[in-house]
């Protein structure tokens, strides 16, 4: 069985840079829960690579925020900058610039099974789970709502 090492996104960065650069594309296991029940941490495997056209609502791009994080999240608006959000997220991050991005995801691989972002169904994903947000947010509050009444009555 493999080993995997866990390391920061961070530290990679400027690896995926020099690679990308080259014309590579960059595998990696996303960090985190942001873009969760899309993207699970240390189970799914992302394929990233160098931008070639301006992104488009619903891509998945690799970003660096102002404060020197890097962060992969999904594009829900393109105006003259970028408005972003983690599917786990229900606040957006306006004024994104398109400097910012640093690369687009081409693929991912779950269970041992690649899917492209062309593929139909997963594109059917993106958008009935950006619409139904306001539901998600709405039914997520109302479970916590309930659990924190019956969590008091030990």
């Amino acid at each position: 069985m493999e080993k995997k090492t866990i390391t920061s996104l961070d530290n990679l960065i400027p690896v995926f840079c020099e690679r990308l650069t080259a014309g590579q594309a960059v595998r990696f296991s996303p960090q985190g829960t942001s873009m969760l029940p899309f993207l699970r941490e240390n189970k799914d495997t992302v394929t990233i690579k160098k931008i070639t056209e301006a992104p488009k609502k619903y891509d998945v791009v690799l970003y660096k925020r102002t404060n020197g994080k890097f962060v992969l999240h999904r594009i829900v608006d393109v105006k003259d900058t970028y408005v972003l959000m983690g599917d786990n997220h229900f606040v957006k991050e306006f004024g994104i610039e398109p400097s910012q991005v640093i690369a687009v995801m081409t693929s991912f691989e779950r269970k041992g099974r690649s899917y492209s972002v062309n593929n139909f169904w997963y594109k059917i994903y993106c958008r009935v789970w950006y619409h139904s947000r306001y539901v998600r947010h709405f039914t997520k509050r109302g479970f916590n709502w309930i659990r924190r009444r019956l969590g008091g009555l030990k």
